[in-house]
């Protein structure tokens, strides 16, 4: 058996049973569907699941599945476990166990055929058995093998609860769809005809009603967080602390890492104890799910008939096209759970509608935005649920959702760049409704504590988002330089502009602060460019002043002089000269004894607004932006989700294998694959991609 050491088949050893029955798996012999040997593998103890040598079995097994197919063919009996427990309905029995070890085994030896596969059509995999093998009468010879497992596998996940008995399966099937999506990390950023996806392709066609039981099932995950019951955990020998390590455990392979990983996660002590990895794989498969485009070439035969007289010519023409995601259409369509079910049905134009509940899915988000996938989730839902994004404008506590967002984006530094890119986003988005604008500067926060610049009491919350997003707008000047960024975060602020009220008075400084760092910048650009830089307008122009804001325009009116005569600006600007010239004539006609304090000037400006009346003020055009989706999202989206599940799921993948993203293989961690015997052999050490949050 090559590296897998086989042994007797009757022995009382179970270790010695499972490297037999695993080393018999990965051997030459094939195996036909209905031998009593695939019940004997899949009925192994859970802690015996694998041989000594992951690695070397997961090697041999590559070689030897071109001939035996026993991928496919576990693939098959996988999914008669799960047809089996679906008729158990959650109900205790040995099939889980079945099941279990079968979604394990082939996520063992699937994902080591994905990352070493010599190209990204998937030849290696095989999946469709010998011609001429003998199948049980009840099988259908001629359906596709990853259709047959996929149905099956998010049938089982859609139908069935999380319960203390179905919580491992649960889990591992959803460790299951990330190994058999991670076929994406093979193709390019640019979707193409020729990429090659047979398991999520097969995840796009179930029924819908399926399909919205999925996503109703994922979203549950990860907003009820259910977490491994004790049962569970003590059937896990790396719980016990009395047991030896199991076969698995002993190795530090690649093939064994993922799969082992979600009880490792849940009980390391990393600091991330609120953490969930149901709800986090939940959440990873569904990113994975709803950002799936994929790309369908189309022949058309053009007839030439340019020369009557001739025969004439067929041309073909190649069109490409993205079909219909059905996930993306339910997650858009979903609706609140207090929704009434007759305007639901009513409404349901695209087939079963997702029910779940927007209050308790609104709370989750809150909690964990800190959390980038979280964030991601959150534009997902805002930018396509347009029942959820209503949902949330109405809310009350909107602060749930933006202090830890608003949190975020003052810790810039320390968070990537589509991170923030994804938040100041979902503001756009919540700032192309009026009423949101208005609500914000209701909310007053009695302290902010995470912010350190300033002691920010009694600050409004919309006062406190227009700090933040200047605060966002020097950083991006200063380090990230992104147009985009720049762009989104000026756009929230212009929308938000009519409806400012009772600005704070370290708000408006820092508004005025903006101007007058944006003019040097823009003085500076016009003379390395001869005064062609076309500029975006600023404009101030409400009959409504305040008296903080005036009195930072006051206190800093030096910054608007180099643009009072400017062609492009001097419109703009008579709006601010008009409220100067009222303040500033009727303070030099006002006798004072002594100098003129920092209270008495507060004093005289709110005393004189009350007699401002606005004459002269030129009314403008309100400027509103809104955010429109690129026409292919899927070439940022795709490789972004994946950079996230790498980074935070543990799921390890060799770094030379992924076409999906740039990775640079000398910052990729190196991981040693040493066993704990090591042979006279030894083991190559790989490049693998497991990316720091």
């Amino acid at each position: 058996m090559g590296a897998v050491p086989s042994t007797p088949r009757h022995t009382s050893n179970p270790t010695e049973t499972a490297e037999y029955l695993i080393g018999t798996f990965v051997g030459e012999k094939s195996f036909p569907l209905a031998s009593d040997f695939w019940k004997k593998l899949l009925e192994l103890p859970l802690t015996l699941r694998a041989p000594h040598r992951v690695r070397q079995a997961c090697q041999l097994f590559a070689q030897n599945n071109r001939n035996t197919r026993h991928l496919a063919k576990i693939l098959i009996h996988l999914s008669w476990c799960l047809q089996e427990a679906n008729q158990i309905s959650g109900a205790p029995s040995p099939v889980y166990m079945k099941a279990v070890n079968g979604v394990y085994i082939s996520s063992v030896f699937l994902k080591h055929i994905i990352e070493n596969s010599q190209s990204n059509k998937m030849e290696d995999l095989y999946l469709s058995l010998v011609e001429g093998e003998p199948v049980p009468k009840d099988f259908i010879t001629d359906q596709s093998i990853e259709n047959f497992v996929m149905h099956n596998v998010l049938t089982f996940l859609g139908s069935i609860d999380v319960s203390p008995t179905t919580f491992r399966l649960h889990q591992e099937l959803l460790n299951f769809l990330l190994v058999a999506m991670s076929t994406q990390l093979l193709s390019g950023p640019s979707s193409g005809p020729k990429d090659v996806n047979p398991f999520i392709d097969a995840a796009m066609s179930p029924e819908s009603l399926l399909v919205s039981l999925v996503v109703r099932r994922l979203l549950l995950n990860y907003i009820m967080r259910p977490r491994v019951p004790s049962s569970s955990a003590a059937s896990y020998s790396i719980f016990s602390k009395e047991s030896q390590p199991g076969v698995l455990q002993r190795v530090g392979s690649a093939a064994a890492n993922f799969v082992l990983l979600p009880f490792n996660y849940l009980v390391s002590s990393n600091g991330g104890g609120s953490r969930n990895q149901l709800a986090d794989c939940s959440l990873y498969v569904l990113l994975i799910l709803i950002h799936y485009h994929k790309c369908v070439a189309s022949d058309e035969r053009i007839i030439d008939r340019s020369d009557d007289n001739a025969t004439s010519n067929s041309v073909s023409k190649i069109n490409t096209y993205f079909t219909v995601n059905p996930f993306s259409k339910a997650l858009e369509n979903a609706r609140d759970v207090e929704f009434d079910r007759i305007d639901v049905e009513r409404n349901a134009q695209n087939g079963p509608v997702v029910r779940i509940p927007f209050a308790s899915l609104f709370d989750t988000l809150g909690m964990f935005l800190a959390d980038e996938t979280a964030v991601l989730f959150l534009y997902s839902l805002v930018q396509g649920n347009s029942d959820f994004l209503e949902y949330v404008l109405v809310r009350t506590d909107m602060d749930t959702l933006l202090m830890p967002i608003l949190e975020t984006l003052y810790n810039a530094s320390r968070r990537t760049s589509n991170q923030i890119y994804m938040l100041l986003i979902i503001l756009l988005i919540l700032s192309q409704d009026s009423s949101f604008n208005s609500s914000i500067h209701k909310m007053i926060l009695p302290g902010v504590p995470w912010y350190k610049e300033h002691l920010l009491h009694q600050t409004s919350l919309g006062s406190l988002m227009v700090i933040i997003l200047i605060r966002t707008v020097q950083y991006n000047l200063s380090k990230l330089r992104d147009v985009y960024l720049h762009t989104t975060c000026l756009a929230t602020l212009a929308n938000m502009a009519p409806h400012v009220h009772r600005l704070s008075a370290y708000a408006s400084q820092r508004l005025v602060n903006l101007f007058h760092m944006l003019s040097r910048k823009y003085n500076k650009l016009v003379e390395l460019r001869d005064d062609k830089l076309q500029t975006r307008a600023m404009s101030t122009g409400d009959s409504l002043v305040e008296d903080v804001v005036v009195y930072a325009i006051m206190h800093r009116q030096e910054v608007f002089q180099p643009f009072k005569n400017h062609p492009r600006f001097t419109e703009l600007l008579e709006n601010i000269y008009n409220v100067l010239e009222f303040f500033n004539s009727r303070m030099d006609a006002q006798r004072l004894d002594g100098e003129w304090s920092v209270e008495k000037v507060q004093l005289f400006i709110i005393n004189n607004c009350r007699s401002w009346r606005g004459e002269g003020m030129k009314m403008f055009t309100q400027l509103h932006f809104s955010y429109e989706q690129e026409s292919h999202p899927e070439e940022f989206f795709i490789p972004y989700v994946w950079q996230l599940v790498l980074s935070r799921c543990g799921f390890s993948f060799n770094a030379s294998a992924i076409n999906l993203f740039p990775v640079d293989l000398h910052a990729s961690k190196q991981i040693d694959y040493e066993e704990s015997n090591t042979n006279q052999n030894g083991e190559l050490n790989e490049h693998r991609v497991e990316l720091d949050p």
